[in-house]
């Protein structure tokens, strides 16, 4: 069985889109995914699989969250191995900062650098992003709150077509954690 996380995209965020979290981990289990657990009430569950990859788990439980509770929600399934070399390969000194410091937005595909490239990245110094394969590594020495990068790379013209979803270093962590189990 191969142990993978799945990232909820704006659930329980400012009243929106309530999932219960004791609700999700039994709606996992329904579709027959061992040791589930969730973290946070922001949307991680790690499982484990036997069976599909990580698009068509992603699929298979936003259907199941859809017919349940009645709302669309994105989903992202990483397993263990990317995420381990998600948080292995920051490029940011990630032990000299603080958590709310460093963020993680997880991408759905591959993204091109091209889809960036019309960002003046001297603007919004001292904050940085850089990118990986699926994912960008977020600095704001400031927090994410008071990111003007972080404002001007939310934009949808810049995510098109992808699931876009962001967590901070604490959990990026974690997820490697309790995806190694």
């Amino acid at each position: 069985m191969t142990m993978y996380a799945a990232l909820l995209r704006g659930i329980n965020v400012g009243g929106a889109k309530k999932l219960p979290m004791a609700e999700l981990r039994q709606l996992m289990i329904g579709l027959g995914h061992g040791g589930v657990r969730t973290h946070l009430q922001s949307g991680q569950a790690v499982f484990a699989s036997d069976h599909g990859d990580e698009e068509s788990l992603a699929a298979e439980l936003a259907d199941a969250i859809g017919e349940r509770f009645g709302f669309s929600v994105d989903v992202i399934v990483r397993d263990h191995a990317y995420l381990r070399a998600v948080a292995e390969a920051c490029p940011f000194p990630a032990a000299e900062l603080e958590a709310r410091q460093l963020h993680v937005t997880y991408f759905s595909a591959p993204v091109d650098a091209a889809r960036f490239a019309e960002i003046d990245r001297e603007t919004y110094l001292p904050e940085e992003f850089r990118l990986g394969e699926r994912e960008l590594y977020l600095y704001v020495p400031d927090g994410l709150g008071r990111s003007r990068l972080a404002e001007h790379l939310s934009k949808r013209r810049l995510t098109k077509d992808l699931i876009a979803t962001t967590r901070n270093w604490n959990t990026v962590v974690k997820l490697v954690e309790l995806t190694a189990e």
